[in-house]
């Protein structure tokens, strides 16, 4: 019996999607539950299990093709049994004996994640031959990319020159077009403060270990971040807020978008009603998704929504930057490295970890004076983390 294979029924918000990666050819055994082909949108990869044991049959879309939803892409045939394979012939002398067969390579490349598998497609190459430096030996695009390069020394021959030319992702076409977008319908200003990070750091180190231990996650800054953002954004609603045509649109929850790192790209997955949660609450889904986004994993549902932004560039070093809002956020507060530094208190100089904290906004709906005493809010929430526990 013949059966369709379709495209997922999208959110709203995706209109297409395109084809990532078919996992089986015409003629391939396929067990009930296997992903028999990824399909990228502008937020996430799907994969789309196979109904039932069968044999893949024909594909009417293939890799790169433009897909809508509940588009038919495929078909196969249920409860059909694949040819058996030929009589293996003897195995020649290892010497003989080609590295990797087509089918090998095809089946090694399938465990990795979308991006790697098709920098490995693009170049021939099977993920056995690539050294992994991701956790567990994974192996990244920039893995496949040294491997490339052929781990050049200073006693190496120069490369010839060339060029390398890779069509854009659709998730890094879309946040592309959103951040010009922004730039050109936003009036966006940014200010900035700095927080001196040792009550933090002293109260993270007095209770690390136990909070490790009771909670099962470790506890870093990012939630004093959002717990501080979240209390500042109860004091000053505009900065909750967003435009919708001619009208201002108040939000009485709190959902806060958190950048993270993926091979894909930056994504900004939600926590959503983080007034509600605990700090234990707040490290373990920021783990979560961490997780998830560096597998490919995230869900549509877990990038929907948002009302305020936090990112962290201090995770790479940065020192200080503009945030570009997250549309249609109307503020994005932007993380830094924590660096040791001269300041003055109390009369006298001392050294203190300090970061710098930048906060973008539309000025269209959130006034000079407001986003200062936002940010300095957050400042003060963090310089005094007592506050947000007494709610003062």
């Amino acid at each position: 019996m013949s059966t369709e294979i379709k495209v997922p029924q999208f959110p709203e918000s995706i209109s297409e999607g395109e084809i990532a990666a078919w996992h089986f050819n015409e003629g391939d055994a396929v067990t009930e539950g296997d992903t028999v082909v990824e399909i990228e949108t502008d937020k996430v990869v799907l994969e789309v299990p196979a109904p039932a044991d069968g044999v893949m049959g024909k594909r009417t879309k293939e890799e790169g093709d433009t897909v809508t939803s509940e588009e038919v892409i495929g078909h196969m045939e249920a409860g059909a049994v694949a040819p058996a394979p030929a009589a293996e012939k003897p195995a020649a002398p290892a010497e003989q004996q080609p590295a990797t067969t087509p089918a090998q390579q095809t089946a090694d490349n399938q465990s990795a994640t979308p991006a790697v598998r098709r920098a490995l497609g693009e170049n021939d190459l099977a993920a056995k031959d690539v050294a992994g430096s991701g956790k567990g030996g994974r192996i990244t695009v920039g893995d496949v990319q040294n491997h490339l390069s052929g781990g050049a020394t200073s006693q190496a021959p120069v490369a010839a020159r060339g060029e390398r030319r890779e069509k854009m992702t659709r998730l890094r076409k879309t946040v592309a077009k959103r951040l010009l977008d922004v730039q050109h319908n936003n009036a966006i200003l940014t200010t900035f403060n700095e927080v001196d990070m040792k009550p933090v750091m002293d109260l993270r180190k007095a209770y690390k270990d136990q909070f490790e231990k009771q909670h099962g996650v470790r506890l870093g800054f990012m939630s004093f971040f959002i717990k501080a953002a979240t209390e500042a954004l109860k004091l000053f609603p505009e900065v909750n807020a967003s435009i919708d045509g001619d009208e201002i649109v108040y939000h009485n929850y709190f959902d806060i978008s958190v950048a993270v790192s993926s091979p894909r790209g930056l994504v900004v997955p939600v926590l959503r009603d983080v007034d509600h949660m605990s700090m234990a609450n707040v490290e373990a889904t920021i783990r979560e998704f961490a997780v998830k986004a560096k597998e490919g994993s995230l869900s549509i549902e877990d990038m929907q929504g948002g009302n305020f932004t936090i990112t962290n560039g201090g995770t790479f070093g940065s020192m200080l930057s503009t945030p570009i809002i997250n549309a249609p956020q109307s503020a994005i507060l932007g993380m830094h490295n924590i660096v040791e530094r001269p300041v003055a208190i109390n009369g006298e100089v001392v050294i203190r970890p300090i970061m710098y904290l930048a906060l973008s906004y539309d000025h269209r709906i959130i006034d000079g004076a407001q986003s200062v005493t936002f940010l300095r809010t957050i400042k003060e929430y963090l310089e005094e983390p007592a506050r947000m526990l007494m709610q003062v």
